[in-house]
């Protein structure tokens, strides 16, 4: 399996000739060659991780995918078809099996709405935690997809969540709202929690490829 990083958010998962699209939001640039596609999941509601013209582009590329998102995406996105998941739940679509843990995205402020928030761990191989500091708990994490900024984030909980997830390799993702001088220094601390328990850090520019 092969995970492509693109702008904030976005991930796109390969294996044997089939795809699977993470969150491509307002931030990412349109994805294309999407004709293996099989499954979107969208984290959460909030714009910066799914918006109409991206799921129109791929939907147009490959009718019919479904799409897996908890229930607070499917009251945002009501011209959508979508299937709702939750905390707990496992979902297998074509070559991929997908775990879902959390529930909540991360509090930014008690004057802001709840929202609902699913972590999603494809294949048993990579995890990521979408708005959120969500551990898959029982689970030995390969890699994680490890957030770097964010309105809610405040970097040492970010260190926190690492060092509890224990992952053998991490790259950062969720970075578009730093500037390059704090996406650097947010990932040499997450390089440090992920290096604590024999992680390794690997920095994944928008289109740079890591094979699982």
């Amino acid at each position: 399996m092969r995970v492509t990083k693109f702008e904030h958010a976005a991930l796109r998962l390969d294996h044997l000739g089939q795809t699977l699209v993470i969150d491509p939001g307002s931030f990412t640039t349109p994805l294309d060659d999407l004709h293996d596609l099989v499954a979107i999941v969208l984290t959460h509601e909030h714009p910066d991780h799914w918006t109409p013209g991206h799921l129109d582009r791929m939907l147009r590329d490959a009718p019919g995918t479904p799409i897996y998102a908890p229930a607070g995406v499917a009251a945002a996105a009501g011209d959508y078809d979508i299937n709702i998941v939750r905390p707990g739940d496992t979902v297998t679509v074509g070559e991929f099996t997908l775990r879902f843990f959390g529930g909540d995205h991360a509090v930014i402020h008690s004057s802001l709405p709840h929202v609902d928030n699913v972590g999603v761990l494809v294949n048993e191989q990579l995890y990521y935690p979408g708005d959120s500091y969500a551990v898959p708990e029982g689970v030995e994490v390969d890699t994680l997809a490890a957030p770097l900024g964010a309105p809610w984030l405040k970097i040492g909980e970010a260190i926190d969540f690492v060092l509890a997830v224990a992952p053998k390799r991490a790259f950062g993702t969720h970075d578009m709202t730093l500037s390059t001088i704090g996406r650097t220094m947010h990932q040499q601390r997450l390089q440090w929690a992920a290096e604590q328990g024999g992680g390794a850090f690997v920095d994944l520019q928008p289109g740079d490829a890591l094979d699982l």
